[in-house]
């Protein structure tokens, strides 16, 4: 897999029946290793090493219901109330990140309500912040650590 735009990080790999598979830390079992795969476990060991999000507040590859079709999310985290802090939407390193990127991002927000989002193909990351009063949102440079 190419290198992405995180800090090196180490993953458990193995193959089974020809095919590389990732450890995932959230679901706890090995999945298929896919380009997207390779970026979503990058953004998971950020979340948890870089930015100290507790294992414990994230989740991965949910079902939800968007305009009557069902969808997948790739990362959530959830503040201790069980709101959702952080929307992540991971797509593989040779997806460009484009509007519809962030349509898409946007639908899915729109039904869960996160306050930062951040869409990544590895090598490009954008963090928005939702101001919901204000009905608008800023770009950051970064998404802030966990804080209790």
């Amino acid at each position: 897999m190419q290198p992405l735009q995180f800090p090196s990080y180490s993953f458990r790999l193995k193959n089974k029946q020809n095919k590389p598979f990732i450890f995932d830390l959230v679901r706890k079992k090995f999945v298929r290793l896919t380009p997207e795969e390779w970026v979503r476990q990058h953004v998971l060991n950020y979340l948890v090493l870089e930015k100290k999000y507790p294992l414990s507040h994230i989740n991965t590859e949910k079902q939800i219901v968007v305009n009557g079709l069902k969808k997948r999310y790739d990362i959530v985290v959830f503040n201790a109330d069980g709101s959702i802090h952080l929307l992540v939407e991971c797509k593989a390193p040779e997806v460009k990140i484009n509007q519809d990127t962030f349509d898409q991002i946007a639908r899915y927000n729109f039904k869960l309500d996160a306050t930062f989002l951040m869409v990544t193909n590895g090598l490009q990351h954008f963090y928005c912040q939702m101001l919901k009063k204000e009905e608008k949102y800023e770009f950051l440079r970064e998404i802030p650590e966990f804080s209790r």
